[in-house]
């Protein structure tokens, strides 16, 4: 919807109105973007390289008469195309769902009143109130500007800011980077000019992720592995006999038998559910490989306000050169008391009514309670004025602003004709008149020791503001007042911390606030330790390597005062130092950070919306114990990603050895499984165990010590299946199926019976069948034993594991199915070869871990003392 004309008035549209038009022109949401519809995305499935093969072989058994084959090889095709396609169908909807839980609130004046509306609901003439960090998420047209800068980049592709004036349209997609401004809504939703770009940009493929590279990189690994095997074995089948067409089917079948087609969707689908597991712990993850990354941080650095304390402030004491007044009150609620001397009262409320004339943010009351809007601070100033009774300057009595930047530290009005600046006392206190000098030098730096926010309010009878800045000058403001604002911390924070240093997870405390309010609050909450570092932003070292040494310590870090270029260095200089860096922003400025360090965490609660576009990770409660949920359930998703590697891995060794040992004893002993079976047991003994190992729930040591891998496929890995898990089901596979074929009179170099055959080759299907099934137990921690895990702590598992053998029973017993696949049912001896089979493998298992255990015991307790 558009509008040639629309009102401007300072009251806003009625709430009536707004609901009106909105009826009529619909939510303020860009168009869905196109899609590939469900079928479009099964077909895929069906026709990626590794289908393509196993088409052409059901092709081949038709063409030489072996329709059953045939058959059967389209079911497998059908059966794996649509477990693959539901996987990554229901990857994709919850990461769609991942991305509607990110609130996005629009400040916008209705019925006269200033309230946050949802960005869908704004309509056409609604009066928008903007400020440094927020999200245009409509078509504008600006009718009052202060210092506005805007960032255009988004739809231009210029990376400077523009200076719109007032009566310019400003357009969605933009941010706001500087400065303040009132607009009208003059398009939305699909009239926008973001949604003509949209059109554009829908047919843009993204970047595969780091993990999604190396994922494929390993699958490639394995199929160039399986081409190999499978063209060997095709020549080596064409020189023992068999004819060409059957050799070439059989090569084709075995390349394709020994690629884990369905590891791909498994890990997204993985990583969406640890995603969703996140957000349901109030992180919430904007990109998928994030979680990986998550799980390996190393070192965090965090803000103060709102994340380790509670955002809700409330002024507690006031110094005025008359005097100090103590306030008295509760939350939000404007009733309340001072304590002091008349005179002082008196001061106090001349610099609240000055203060709460440069800020914007307020209470209002709601279903019987009073609730913040805007900034804490600025809130905790509104109440203030409301306790004492103070009658704020009129709007049409503000002419000038002067917005907040992180460069000046204050902000200023131009009211009823004088200059009013409210701010950092450090940036306020050498402009100021100080009859009392000291005096108020020391009020602030006690106020800070008891870790209240200082704020510092003055004013100069005439005007300063020049051209959106102000002309201050030594002496030429008078003091009216210190604030002492108190935000406490929460109460959780605590063993949030212990949390993160239990697993070697270094912190450090990155705010503009006061070193010493800083400092103490730090240390209320377990940051700061003895022999912690606290200093300010101007006293980091000018060189990197400096920087990275110095703040790379265990007893906690306080940098106050810090400017968004800081946490730019930090970041950096930690990261040279070879540290996963988490770092947290809400401002505007900080998205430089944020994009700099491995995992950026914007505030979702109170950030900005420059600050969301950048991260990886936004906290919905702006809550440091979401960060340690989030780093737990990173490393547990990680974990999860290497279990099911490892199970497909050993499984893949299992299958292949038969074929290795048929072509190296040049087909003197016969195949112990062939490509069907191979091919029912990646259907059959794979997938759901798999997905069960894809849900381990996080264990209570999952935040002991550092992370331990940096990479999804590592050495302890690979030996692990190849070396240890792979070859023990391998080698009992093979035993059993010998033992079998040799008890019904086979010997080397004959000939061995139809029915002896098949009974010996569905023992071997048996065997890694059931293997497999221990094997998921087994795979269930890489340190921690079978029986040193709770079985029911993955009930999945047991789901799978019962259906498991259900299928194996099916496999196996039914004999159109047992036949087509070319097993039998194993014998009494069989089955217990079977069961031996998955003790065995269980029993080498725990012995590896056992040994690896006692190896690292060894290792440290001869390591010197630190």
């Amino acid at each position: 919807m558009t509008a040639g004309s629309v009102d401007n008035r300072a009251v806003g549209l009625s709430s009536m109105e707004a609901a009106t038009r909105l009826a009529v022109d619909g939510p303020n949401a860009l168009p869905a973007p196109r899609r590939s519809g469900a079928w479009r995305l099964l077909l895929a499935q069906m026709t990626h390289l590794f289908a393509i093969m196993l088409w052409l072989a059901a092709v081949l058994a038709f063409v030489a008469g072996l329709v059953p084959l045939a058959g059967a090889i389209v079911t497998i095709v059908v059966l794996n195309g649509v477990f693959a396609f539901a996987q990554e169908y229901r990857a994709d909807r919850a990461a769609e769902r991942l991305r509607d839980l990110l609130p996005a609130r629009i400040r916008v004046v209705r019925d006269g009143e200033v309230t946050s509306v949802d960005s869908a609901d704004l309509v056409v003439g609604d009066l928008v109130l903007l400020a440094a960090g927020d999200k245009v998420s409509a078509d504008l047209r600006l009718v009052a500007v202060h210092s506005l800068a805007v960032d255009e980049s988004m739809l231009t592709g210029e990376s400077v800011p523009v200076r719109p004036g007032q009566g310019t349209p400003v357009f969605a997609g933009t941010f706001v980077v500087e400065g303040e401004a009132e607009a009208i809504v003059s398009a939305t939703g699909a009239s926008t000019r973001l949604a003509g770009i949209q059109s554009l940009t829908e047919s843009a493929q993204h970047p595969d992720s780091p993990l999604t590279i190396e994922l494929h990189r390993l699958v490639r690994v394995i199929a160039a592995i399986a081409v190999a095997v499978g063209v060997s074995l095709a020549v080596a089948s064409m020189l023992l006999g068999l004819g060409l067409t059957e050799a070439l089917l059989f090569g084709v079948g075995v390349m394709v038998a020994l690629v884990p087609e369905g590891l791909l969707p498994t890990v997204t689908l993985s990583l969406a559910r640890g995603a969703q597991l996140m957000a349901r712990g109030n992180a919430l993850v904007r990109r998928l490989d994030a979680v990986e990354t998550l799980g390996a941080t190393t070192y965090v650095c965090t803000d103060k306000t709102g994340t380790l304390t509670m955002n809700q402030m409330s002024v507690e004491e006031i110094w005025t050169p008359l005097g100090t007044v103590t306030m008295e009150g509760s939350g939000y609620n404007p009733t309340g008391s001072a304590q002091g001397t008349p005179a002082a009262v008196a001061e106090v409320m001349r610099a609240a009514r000055a203060a709460v004339a440069c800020v914007r943010g307020h209470v209002v009351r709601k279903k019987g309670r009073w609730v913040a809007e805007g900034d804490p601070m600025e809130v905790a100033l509104d109440v203030l004025a409301r306790r004492l009774g103070v009658r704020p300057i009129a709007p049409a009595g503000i002419s000038h602003r002067v917005s907040f930047s992180s460069e000046t530290r204050y902000s200023a009005v131009l009211a009823e004709g004088e200059t009013i600046v409210i701010g950092a006392p450090d940036a306020l206190l050498p402009y100021c008149q100080l009859d009392g000098g000291p005096d108020a030098i020391a009020a602030v730096d006690e106020l800070a020791s008891r870790g209240h926010r200082v704020l510092a309010v003055a004013l100069a009878p005439t005007n300063l503001v020049d051209d959106g800045s102000l002309r201050l000058a030594p002496d030429g403001l008078e003091l009216l007042a210190v604030f002492g604002l108190e935000d406490p911390p929460r109460p959780d924070v605590h063993a949030a911390l212990d949390a993160c240093r239990r697993a070697g997870v270094r912190i450090a405390m990155i705010t503009g606030d006061h070193a010493a309010t800083a400092a103490v609050i730090a240390r209320e909450v377990g940051l700061l330790r003895p022999g912690g570092l606290v200093l300010t932003g101007r006293d980091l070292p000018a060189d990197n390597d400096r920087l990275g040494r110095l703040l790379d310590r265990d007893e906690g870090v306080v940098v106050a005062r810090v400017t968004p270029a800081d946490k730019l260095r930090i970041a950096r200089a930690l990261r040279a130092r070879g540290h996963v860096v988490a770092m947290t922003g809400d401002g505007v400025n900080d998205a430089p950070a944020l994009r700099e360090a491995d995992v950026g965490v914007a505030m979702g609660a109170s950030g900005s919306d420059v600050a969301r576009a950048a991260a990886d990770l936004v906290l919905l409660d702006d809550h440091f114990a979401s960060i340690v949920t989030a780093i737990r359930l990173g490393r547990a998703t990680f974990a999860n990603v290497r279990r099911f590697l490892t199970y497909h891995l050993t499984d893949n060794v299992a299958e292949l050895a038969p074929f290795a040992v048929w072509a190296l004893s040049g087909g003197s002993i016969p195949l112990a499984i062939g490509v069907l079976q191979v091919l029912a047991l990646d259907i059959g003994t794979d997938m759901l165990p798999a997905l069960a190992l894809g849900v381990e729930p996080a264990g209570k040591h999952t935040l002991d010590g550092p992370a331990r891998h940096r990479h999804i496929v590592d050495r302890e890995l690979l030996v692990r299946a190849f070396g240890i898990l792979g070859p023990t089901e391998a080698l009992l596979a093979m035993g059993a199926f010998l033992s079998v074929l040799i008890g019904t009179g086979w010997r080397l170099g004959t000939e061995p019976s139809g029915a002896g055959l098949a009974i010996a080759s569905g023992t071997a299907f048996a065997v890694i069948g059931l293997a497999q099934l221990a094997n998921a137990f087994a795979c269930r921690s890489e340190r921690s034993t079978v029986f040193e895990i709770p079985p029911t702590r993955n009930r999945a598992l047991l789901v799978a594991v019962v259906a498991e053998v259900a299928l194996l029973v099916v496999f196996l017993g039914v004999p159109q199915v047992a036949d087509l696949l070319g097993g039998g049912w194993p014998s009494y001896q069989g089955w217990l070869y079977a069961a031996g089979a998955a003790m065995v493998l269980i029993a080498v298992d725990t012995i590896a871990k056992l040994v690896r255990r006692a190896a690292r015991r060894s290792a440290a307790a001869a390591r010197p003392p630190a």
